[in-house]
């Protein structure tokens, strides 16, 4: 009887305790993980729903359409044989242009970020950014770039079978992947290797000869060079049988996509990614292949699987809360999100986060940013303070406007920008009242300098007060700070780099 009771007590509790409203705690870590910060407004108004409508709530919105107008450039491919027979000052032309439209492709993404009222998409799309590799500096093309961006934005919450076939056809992965050199009878492996390794199975999930045999099944995918559309060459594929994981047969290239769709691996390696992206560093194997199976089960349907990953147990587990360290592109879009900053061109943040190691549609590697712990050191965890002193007071710093031309060279506009930058502190701090303590629930996701929770973000916290311990802080808050400067305490607290 008593086993009886207690088998009762463990189903029914959980299953309570996932039918009650949230609260203010976990509406907070929800939304402080899918969009890129929570404001009190919103934690508010999702604290009174339950785990599941909170989550099909934030899925819903993820349907809406981009608010920021895409450059002007996109329709206007510029093919790479026009540079054969050019002059040295026509090539250099051309490498400027480039240059421009790179620079302007990467304000147009954080733009959408900083304006978006769905950031969980941006959110994924900068997820599958990460996990689909390429980069503008291999790639060389930004219209490229762009399309392949909205390719990843029209499945960011799809089925993943979809976006693995498109993605794998895609402009840019076929020159990033060298794709357009694979030909029947000289095969290139890049590709082959890269679609197991990263994109489908992960590592030690296939061996070399399944290498060889994919590659030749990707024999002629290629590019037009004058459209920059996907081509396939058929002369250069290689028609014969190809044994692939036990299987064989006449494979193509998607033939081959979908025997590795099918490989449970497949769905175990994805879910883990996103568990890692926002449940905790370390997976839980078991909840990992049962949300895998329930990802396999509908057709590798992406929303499936984040729902079950954001409704689980796990991830509002006390121990996996502040579990995670904020990217670059994390801690300033969310800063500037959080705290409804006023900008002007959005080129300062873009160099801000190059040099805090997340340059968009700029990669390291094929591997994408390794992220976690890797995001922090003693000098980027400075780095990241000293951003965030200066961002809370630009508005002290601020100087009258001067004449802009422009032609202006980019570090009087990035001066310029950095002008254009206003907080108004005190009107955002009306939402609390006099030493509210919701104050510091809103803004960190963990008490002030417990940073025990992660131990890569506590050694540089420590290394990064030792390197700067002998000369004193004049700017530093007093532990009895009130108002504004009670925010900027709160916001160079080590805490506040996690989530």
């Amino acid at each position: 009887m008593i086993r009886r009771l207690l088998l009762l007590w463990l189903i029914v509790v959980p299953v309570c305790a996932a039918a009650a409203p949230m609260g203010f705690d976990e509406a907070r870590h929800l939304l402080n993980r899918t969009s890129f910060a929570a404001n009190l407004e919103d934690i508010e108004s999702f604290a009174k729903l339950t785990r599941a409508q909170a989550v099909d709530q934030l899925l819903a919105w993820t349907a809406g359409k981009m608010v920021t107008p895409p450059p002007a450039w996109i329709g206007e491919f510029e093919s790479p044989r026009k540079l054969r027979d050019a002059s040295e000052e026509e090539r250099k032309a051309f490498q400027r242009r480039q240059f421009e439209k790179g620079a302007e492709l990467r304000a147009w993404w954080l733009t959408e970020m900083l304006t978006t009222p769905s950031p969980l998409t941006e959110k994924m799309v900068l997820f599958w950014h990460n996990h689909f590799v390429s980069s503008l500096q291999k790639v060389r093309s930004p219209v490229l770039m762009y399309r392949q961006n909205q390719l990843l934005r029209k499945h960011a919450l799809g089925y993943f079978g979809d976006m693995l076939h498109e993605v794998s056809k895609d402009p840019a992965m076929v020159v990033y992947l060298d794709s357009a050199s694979n030909r029947k009878g000289k095969p290139n492996e890049n590709f082959a290797r890269e679609v197991m390794e990263l994109f489908t199975l992960g590592e030690g999930n296939y061996g070399e000869q399944d290498v060889k045999e994919a590659a030749r099944a990707f024999t002629g995918w290629s590019i037009e060079l004058e459209t920059g559309e996907f081509l396939f060459r058929r002369p250069a594929h290689d028609e014969g049988v190809k044994t692939l994981l036990g299987r064989s047969g006449n494979f193509d290239g998607d033939a081959v996509l979908d025997i590795l769709q099918a490989q449970p691996q497949t769905a175990e390696f994805i879910v883990g990614k996103l568990w890692r992206e926002f449940v905790s560093p370390q997976p839980d194997a078991a909840e990992v292949k049962r949300i895998a199976r329930m990802f396999r089960d509908n057709r590798y349907n992406i929303r499936v699987a984040l729902r079950a990953l954001l409704t689980s147990d796990a991830f509002y587990a006390p121990q996996n809360r502040a579990a995670l360290i904020k990217s670059p592109v994390d801690l300033i879009v969310g800063t500037l999100r959080q705290f409804r900053f006023e900008t002007g061109e959005v080129t300062p943040f873009l160099f801000a986060a190059r040099l805090l190691g997340q340059d968009v549609f700029a990669p390291p590697n094929v591997k994408g940013w390794p992220g976690g712990d890797a995001w922090i050191n003693s000098a980027t965890l400075l780095s990241r303070k000293q951003f965030l002193e200066r961002l809370f007071r630009a508005q002290e710093m601020r100087a009258p406007p001067a004449p802009l031309a422009t032609d202006a060279p980019m570090r009087d506009r990035v001066a310029r920008a950095m002008n254009d930058i206003y907080f108004d502190g005190e009107r955002w701090m009306k939402q609390f009242g006099p030493g509210d303590p919701a104050l510091t629930r809103v803004v960190l996701a963990t008490e002030p300098a417990l940073t025990s929770a992660n131990s890569a973000l506590a050694h540089s916290a420590s290394a990064s007060s030792t390197s700067a311990s002998s000369a004193p802080d004049k700017s530093a808050p007093e532990k009895s700070a009130q108002g504004v400067q009670r925010l900027r305490e709160l916001v160079l607290d080590p805490a506040y780099q996690l989530k």
